[in-house]
């Protein structure tokens, strides 16, 4: 029998189940909303079934068909895309998709870097970019949304695998004119009186809660955000320190204010960056391509200049 739809129709069908969205659908895609919008009424004509309910407020949602469907559009994108790996694989091609997500602490310091080498070593791939918390990533690699993700080892369930590939130990942020910023390291007892300003992403902020109650000590936090750029005005404004683990090149704040970094001394945990993905994602050339470019480049030099480390 002959079929009258395409890959790219299941593709867009599959987005907008997702997504709940064709707006939404489009920018993941990077098309325009008219080119989805056509590419599912074509498909209801084909299948004659209706596959969402068009609701004004609340964007789209699938019909009984629509679910069953999109099930099996995926199952079906995911044998394409087996197939195509299992091509590339054998003719040593890095071509195609490659779906990277990545801490929102990471993408304005790593992840740029890592992509336009990439990009230059492999043009036959076309590359997409998203940042999301830890669970998010989590959740978008389960259902095939990102390919491969650049996190940290926080909660790694059983069903993922986690490749190491730089140890990151957690320093102190502060105001230029901290009294406690000229010192060459910190303790947790030095910072824990101070006001805080904690970054409270899902599973970061359970991190550096835990450095204080491995110390026995309470943080005075005065304030939580899940954007580190306005972490870094806040405590640049001299309103409190925070933690992190991962330092920006620039040494101020977004308003101007200079900043401090000052390693933490004592037996404080690190955090663990690596890549993510599912059991199994690697198999795709065009991941342990990246993979590989990515032990490369996350080198001695490269992490002298995001980590801040106490002297021995």
């Amino acid at each position: 029998m002959q079929t009258r739809f395409t890959l790219r129709q299941l593709e867009y069908l599959v987005a907008v189940g997702r997504f709940g969205s064709i707006s939404l659908a489009a920018e993941h895609l990077a098309v325009s909303p008219p080119s989805i919008s056509n590419a599912i009424a074509q498909l209801e004509a084909e299948f004659g079934l209706p596959m969402f309910v068009r609701k004004h407020a609340q964007g789209m949602a699938l019909t009984q068909a629509g679910r069953a469907l999109m099930t099996q559009a995926s199952a079906v994108l995911d044998a394409a895309r087996a197939l195509s790996n299992l091509a590339d694989l054998h003719n040593g091609t890095v071509r195609g998709e490659l779906n990277l997500g990545c801490l929102l602490t990471f993408a304005q310091i790593i992840v740029p870097r890592l992509r336009r080498a990439f990009t230059e070593a492999y043009p036959e791939v076309t590359f997409h970019q998203f940042q999301n918390h830890q669970t998010g990533l989590i959740d978008a690699l389960r259902e095939a949304v990102l390919d491969v993700a650049i996190t940290y080892d926080l909660m790694i369930p059983a069903d993922m695998e986690f490749v190491e590939l730089a140890v990151l130990p957690p320093y102190a942020i502060l105001a230029k004119s901290h009294p406690l910023a000229a010192k060459p390291s910190l303790t947790m007892a030095e910072l824990a009186p101070n006001p805080m300003i904690l970054l409270d992403l899902p599973q970061s902020s359970s991190y550096f809660l835990s450095l204080f109650e491995q110390a026995k000590l309470s943080p005075n936090i005065v304030e939580r955000t899940q954007d580190m750029a306005v972490v870094h005005s806040l405590v640049g404004n001299d309103f409190g320190y925070s933690i992190a683990n991962t330092r920006p090149f620039a040494e101020t704040a977004p308003d101007g204010k200079p900043l401090a970094f000052v390693p933490i001394s004592g037996a404080v945990k690190p955090m663990r960056m690596g890549v993510l993905s599912t059991a199994g994602g690697k198999s795709s050339l065009t991941v342990r391509s990246f993979v590989d470019l990515c032990r490369k480049l996350l080198d001695q030099e490269l992490l002298a200049q995001i980590t801040v480390r106490a002297k021995p």
